[in-house]
């Protein structure tokens, strides 16, 4: 017998006869020899209409009562999956993040998970029942209901995973797996049977939507398989695992790509030990994420510096950037929100050289200009306009031999 996390998204649960859909599944499961532990998200577009009910009393909403009102679109789930699940013959029982003690800091509207109380949820298991719980939702130390943020289900399975040891996390969505790249932007791109964490991680905090980052985090910390498939099959997905389970690594596993990227540059910054500091700090303290940086070479005792951040927060940040600029005497600032960034992943990148040189060509074949560039052991990330985003991926999706047609032809 297994333990199994089943985690269901939002489309998966979007209506009633999707909801009986997944009751059925995890039946199924359970029938199969398995204790099973459900995590759900609320029902498709009902976070968006919630979210659009708090901005009724003001852009900036109040915290707390936020997260109130945005948890409770899972407790709508929950409830009703457990009753699809008892429709079916199969004892079920529901609860929510404070019932079964998922403890997070006190952050609203972006928490962070510490600890999750198991006695209630194995207590159950126990007596052969299926547990419900909602993702996205916890409580804080006073008690208050807090929220991970989008994504936050991911996380919510995961860590419920690893808190009772389960033996797999199954992340149920509408595509099949984790691909190469975005089928709807490479039409040739494949599933990958596997993947290492590290890849998977790369590749998610590029752009890849299928996996929230902070979930792929909790498994590679506490050891957990994530098993990415579709809820409307049978067939097997991906399986996220640790690197020593990949059998061969390709030098490219996947390319990912970024549209929700702005470029800020400031130019005319004196060269002197201290000013970085003065630039990024302020910044970093109004919450805003910088990504890319890259600063020129001095020429008569100035610079230029040119980083991006998330196009959300553009408007936050350039005010800040101004001042700042002022400040230190720079001769001004100047900004871009028509970029994107593309990136290529993979674990044999660490062992084979050129990369970097057949990435570069083969954009510049296609005149796609490269305006910044970023590297890691396992990645090769550039800033174009964005709108050569998709020429981009499938380019260097050819380049490096990642589709259907090429695998098919690498075949003996």
């Amino acid at each position: 017998m297994a333990l199994i996390v089943q985690k269901f998204g939002g489309t998966s649960v979007a209506d009633v006869d999707r909801i009986r859909h997944v009751a059925q599944r995890v039946v199924d499961t359970q029938k199969a020899g398995n204790d099973v532990v459900v995590v759900v998200s609320a029902m498709a577009g009902e976070t968006d209409r919630l979210v659009g009910l708090t901005r009724s009393f003001g852009a900036e909403a109040n915290p707390r009562e936020y997260d109130v009102v945005v948890s409770t679109g899972e407790q709508q789930t929950i409830g009703l999956l457990a009753m699809a699940i008892q429709e079916l013959g199969v004892p079920a029982r529901s609860f929510t993040g404070s019932q079964v003690r998922i403890h997070t800091d006190e952050a609203h509207a972006r928490a962070r998970i510490a600890s999750i109380d198991t006695e209630r949820i194995r207590k159950e298991l126990a007596r052969g029942w299926v547990v419900v719980v909602p993702g996205f939702q916890g409580i804080d130390s006073e008690g208050d209901i807090t929220t991970l943020g989008r994504g936050g289900s991911d996380t919510s399975a995961v860590a419920v995973a690893a808190a009772l040891g389960a033996d797999v996390c199954e992340i149920l969505t509408d595509v099949a797996g984790v691909f190469t790249s975005d089928p709807n932007v490479v039409p040739n791109a494949r599933k990958l049977d596997r993947i290492s964490y590290e890849e998977m991680l790369e590749m998610a905090s590029l752009g890849a939507k299928v996996l929230q980052i902070r979930s792929v985090k909790f498994g590679k910390r506490y050891g957990i398989p994530i098993h990415v498939r579709s809820t409307f099959s049978t067939d097997e997905g991906t399986w996220v695992v640790p690197e020593d389970e990949i059998m061969e690594s390709l030098v490219v596993s996947g390319v990912t790509y970024n549209r929700n990227e702005a470029k800020v540059t400031m130019f005319g910054v004196p060269d002197r030990p201290g000013v970085a500091t003065q630039v990024f700090a302020p910044i970093s303290e109004a919450g805003v994420v910088i990504d890319m940086i890259v600063q020129n070479v001095s020429t008569q005792g100035l610079t230029d510096i040119t980083f991006t951040v998330p196009r959300g927060d553009l408007e936050k940040a350039l005010p800040i950037v101004r001042g700042v600029a002022d400040e230190i005497g720079a001769a001004g600032v100047t900004q871009d929100s028509s970029i994107a960034k593309v990136s290529v992943v993979g674990l044999g990148m660490r062992d084979h050289a050129g990369v970097a040189g057949q990435m570069f060509r083969a954009l510049a074949e296609e005149g796609i200009n490269i305006q910044m560039i970023s590297t890691s052991e396992i990645k090769i990330s550039v800033v174009i306009e964005e709108k050569y985003t998709e020429l981009a991926c499938r380019t260097l999706h050819d380049a490096f031999g990642l589709g259907l047609d090429e695998l098919a032809t690498a075949e003996p």
